[in-house]
Order: C-alpha cells, then sequence, then structure tokens
C-alpha cells in the first residue's frame, strides 16, 4: 500500500544536526532531498515543523517567561525553519509553499485549509508554521489537528531512533521495539510518543501515526510506500 497524502511532523532538534543549536544547512539540504524523492514519486507531502532548535516555549517559561508570551516566540522559531526548508526544496525545483496560523504575509501565505489542499493538488509541498496559533499547544498537537484538517491518511513522526520501545533505548540495552501499538496503550503507558491532545486527535479521526528514524537515507519513501518502518500506532498492540 501507497498513501497518497501525508503529514510528516518534523522537529526543529532534526534541523540541527549535531550544532547542538541553530540550523545545519547540510542537514537540511539531506531532508529536502528525501522529501524531493517523494514528490517525485507523486505524493501529496505536507509538513510541520518545530521550533526547538531555536526556542523551546516550554523551557522558557520554566526559567520564568509569561508562558503565553514563550509559545509564541515558539511559533515564530518554526518559522524560520519552515522558511529555511521551502528555500532547500525550492533550489531543488520542488514548489513549496509556506502557510501560517499567525498573519506575517510578507513571508509566507495565511492557513487556510482550502488552499493548503489545493496547494497539495497541484503538486506542491506544503509546510505548516507557527503552530496552531495558539500558546499551550504543541507542534505535535498542530500536526494532528493539520492533518485532519487536510484529510491526511497518515501521519509520520520522524525522530532520532528507529520506532517506539518499552523503554530508553540509550540506557536499557535490552529496551524492546514496538513493530505496532494501539492509540490506546501509548497513552495508558505514557510512551511520548506524541504528547497526549495529538494522539487523541489521531484517535478520534482515525489516522495512524508511523514513528521512524529520519537519519536513514530512504526512510521516508519507504514509510510512505508501506514498508514496515518504525512503529505503527492505531494498529494492533504487539506488546506480549
Amino acid at each position: 500500500m501507497t498513501y497518497q497524502r501525508v503529514l510528516v511532523k518534523l522537529s526543529g532538534e532534526a534541523l540541527m544536526g549535531n550544532l547542538g543549536y541553530g540550523i545545519d544547512p547540510k542537514v537540511v539540504a539531506d531532508i529536502a532531498q528525501e522529501i524531493s524523492d517523494v514528490i517525485n514519486h507523486g505524493i501529496q507531502l505536507a509538513i510541520v515543523v518545530g521550533g526547538g532548535n531555536i526556542f523551546r516555549g516550554v523551557k522558557a517559561a520554566s526559567a520564568g517567561m509569561d508562558r503565553a508570551t514563550a509559545d509564541y516566540i515558539g511559533m515564530i522559531a518554526t518559522v524560520m525553519n519552515a522558511m529555511t526548508l521551502q528555500d532547500a526544496l525550492e533550489q531543488m525545483g520542488i514548489p513549496t509553499r509556506v502557510l501560517t496560523a499567525i498573519a506575517m504575509q510578507e513571508v509566507a501565505e495565511p492557513y487556510i485549509r482550502r488552499r493548503a489542499i489545493r496547494h497539495l493538488e497541484k503538486g506542491r509541498v506544503v509546510i505548516f508554521g507557527a503552530g496552531s496559533g495558539n500558546p499551550f499547544f504543541t507542534t505535535d498537537t498542530t500536526a494532528a489537528l493539520r492533518a485532519a484538517e487536510i484529510e491526511a491518511e497518515v501521519v509520520f513522526k520522524a525522530t532520532k531512533v528507529d520506532g517506539v520501545y518499552d523503554s530508553d533505548p540509550q540506557v536499557n540495552p535490552n529496551a524492546r521495539r514496538y513493530q505496532s501499538l494501539t492509540y490506546g496503550h501509548v497513552l495508558t503507558q505514557d510512551l511520548r510518543v506524541m504528547d497526549g491532545t495529538a494522539i487523541a486527535l489521531c484517535k478520534e479521526n482515525n489516522i495512524p501515526i508511523v514513528v521512524f528514524d529520519l537519519s536513514v537515507r530512504g526512510n521516508i519513501l519507504r514509510a510512505i510506500q508501506g514498508e514496515p518502518v518504525g512503529t505503527l500506532v492505531g494498529g494492533f498492540c504487539d506488546v506480549s
């Protein structure tokens, strides 16, 4: 099975590589190449990108900043990442549109659901910036929300590990990777695949989530083509 319309959730940290902060141009170029391969197969692709490589609202709030203010700053950081990714894609000849939940018409289009769907139908990559436009909501929740709005068939959560484990594989060498999980198991076991609101939204709208390792070349396309890459959330539970 090959999905036809998908949403990929990229963390801001995915764009910084090993720098520890900011944006690594080589990493962005590599991600853009992966996305280009997907588009060249005729897949409609939307992206929600985080901003943690530049600013983390929760961390700033814990240091004393007003939470709403911190979250808005974090939303602006996601737009910086979205524009960077847009530039990398367009240098490869892939038409791309950045749509933002906070109006900034000089650099991006405002988010309008029908416009986003039309861009996808025309073969353009759509990058959603500025989160949902509301504080106290994560970009994981935004990914689930936008996926439901554009009627995406699946959400792909790009990470630095090859799926969901029952414990931290960097700490526990015997950690077990799940092939498949129900939404309920993710929530009850607090597996931190995405935040609870995002999982609930995907469950209510019957949108599966695939958690996979972004660093493996070709993984995005393989996952979209239905190969068993990573962990599927929304299927059966393979917990023994």
